[in-house]
């Protein structure tokens, strides 16, 4: 006799006591009833003579998989997880020496986040079903498979610890490691083309696991693949040899190109490939991270994204363009285009100049590598490199000073303000000479050594320069504000990395008009 306080009276519903039976005596080896069946009969439901067994007394993982077929398998899938998708494929576990172990485990197909993958993998002992949180017992990358393990020979109700130093769980985590990979292995040697099809699917699982297996990582090097922006597909050592003669930098240094947004990155995987490059797609959760394992991995070999440089800097190689713009040229253009630059919300922009061919863009938006990545690792895994996450984005405004639109602007600037602008700045030349001598004057000095004269004069020459500069500036950037081809040129730049947006986007849209 049972006593139920009322708190707890949902214990005595038909509806979860079945709930309960199923999930903890499913799959229970001797029958377990509960009730009578019941049929639907004159418009209503009646008990009928049979007992409503509730549970499969031979699961499928207790079969021989020489009598199973894949249909079988994507049926107890169903009936395992009933609102998912069918799985990719799956493994049959049959151990019987030096451990007990019988299961199945399933890929499934992994959404965005891993976390809500975790948790699927059902424990067992003889059947009797133990708990759906598996980690120690297996690898924590295989904590993203679906399905069951069923041994007697993992202990229960210790803890995590415990298990994690327990001799037979690591001899049966380890097994099922290299299961995992041979299996995977197996699929890529003998239907190449299905492993393909498959493999956006299969990314973030193989991925984790090379991220956090070493073991893994070593059998799984064999079979990974590296997509590119085309869609083909290529191992590791099938990409080194492509790109081998055509990617290899002044430094002998093999370089990896790869975008991280086919459509976003389109006018930059455009122009690498326009140099006879490859680029690869990167474009998973974790290939941020996975790309840093691999430059570890790879020796003497690199990653880097398309849009970090101009095309002619991604791989640097020996030859160099020479630049068209002289030291005031570049002086007033950083003024002239930095003044123009539509204010974004945590971003800072440097004006910075390249010599590249009168073919290429006039004007360019790059993000420098290594601080893009940093801040990317810092959005997925946190940690250490959390701070990163706090910065402003920083990129690069490249001007292309070989280029004829870069050329006209710098003659309309030499035409309508080079005169008063030269006069200043050779003022402010004399400035600069003459406070070189000062500080040059006081560079062996104490402080109290240093005439006061000296002292206020050089005060003077700071401000004079200062005030000098201002002019300066103000001169250009009342040129850059009238000259509509600099904002032009910054717009179009923007506009290509679609970082052109609201009000920025609409006086664009207009000035593209009148220019027209």
């Amino acid at each position: 006799m049972l006593f139920i306080d009322d708190e707890n009276q949902h214990f005595v519903s038909k509806d979860e006591i079945n709930r309960l039976l199923k999930k903890y005596c499913g799959f229970l080896p001797v029958p377990v009833a509960f009730g009578k069946q019941t049929e639907w009969k004159d418009g209503k439901e009646v008990e009928k003579d049979e007992e409503n067994i509730i549970n499969d007394t031979n699961p499928l993982w207790t079969q021989s998989p020489s009598n199973l077929k894949d249909e079988d398998y994507k049926e107890f899938y169903r009936k395992l997880y009933p609102m998912a998708e069918d799985p990719l494929f799956n493994i049959h576990l049959n151990v019987d020496y030096p451990f007990n172990l019988t299961g199945i485990l399933y890929f499934p197909k992994i959404k965005n986040n891993i976390e809500i993958q975790r948790n699927k993998i059902q424990l067992y002992c003889n059947q009797v079903y133990v708990t759906d949180s598996v980690e120690g017992i297996v690898p924590e990358f295989l904590t993203l498979l679906h399905g069951v393990i069923d041994s007697p020979d993992i202990p229960l109700n210790v803890s995590r610890s415990y298990l994690q130093s327990d001799s037979n769980v690591k001899k049966i985590s380890s097994h099922i490691t290299k299961k995992v990979a041979d299996r995977l292995d197996e699929i890529f040697k003998t239907d190449r083309a299905s492993f393909e099809a498959k493999w956006d699917d299969l990314k973030v699982f193989i991925e984790y696991g090379m991220l956090t297996d070493e073991k893994f990582y070593d059998r799984a090097q064999k079979f990974t693949l590296l997509k590119n922006t085309d869609g083909k597909f290529f191992t590791f050592d099938e990409y080194k040899d492509i790109i081998k003669d055509s990617q290899t930098d002044k430094d002998k240094q093999l370089v990896y190109l790869y975008a991280t947004d086919a459509e976003e990155q389109y006018s930059f995987i455009e122009a690498a490939k326009n140099k006879g490059y490859d680029v690869l797609l990167m474009d998973g959760q974790l290939d941020t991270h996975f790309i840093n394992h691999l430059e570890q991995k790879f020796e003497g070999a690199r990653f880097v994204r398309v849009d970090s440089d101009v095309p002619e800097k991604l791989i640097p190689q020996e030859e160099a363009t020479e630049l068209k713009l002289s030291d005031a040229e570049k002086d007033n253009l950083t003024t002239i285009f930095s003044s123009q630059i539509p204010n974004m919300d945590k971003a800072n922009f440097v004006v910075s100049f390249e010599a590249l061919s009168a073919n290429d863009k006039p004007v360019m938006i790059t993000q420098q590598e290594f601080m893009r990545r940093m801040k990317e690792m810092s959005q997925n895994g946190g940690g250490p490199m959390a701070f990163y996450g706090e910065m402003p984005d920083s990129y690069n405004l490249v001007v292309n000073g070989n280029h004829s639109l870069v050329q006209r602007i710098v003659k309309d600037c030499e035409e309508e303000v080079g005169e008063s602008v030269g006069s200043v700045r050779k003022k402010m030349e004399s400035l600069e000479s003459r406070k070189s001598e000062l500080e040059k004057a006081k560079a062996d000095k104490k402080e109290e050594e240093i005439p006061q004269a000296e002292k206020e004069e050089l005060e003077d020459v700071e401000k004079k320069i200062t005030e000098l500069r201002g002019k300066k500036d103000e001169s250009l950037k009342g040129f850059a504000s009238k000259n509509k081809l600099v904002s032009q040129l910054i717009d179009l730049a923007l506009l290509s990395n679609n970082m052109l947006k609201g009000e920025a986007l609409n006086r664009f849209v207009k000035r593209s008009i009148d220019l027209i």
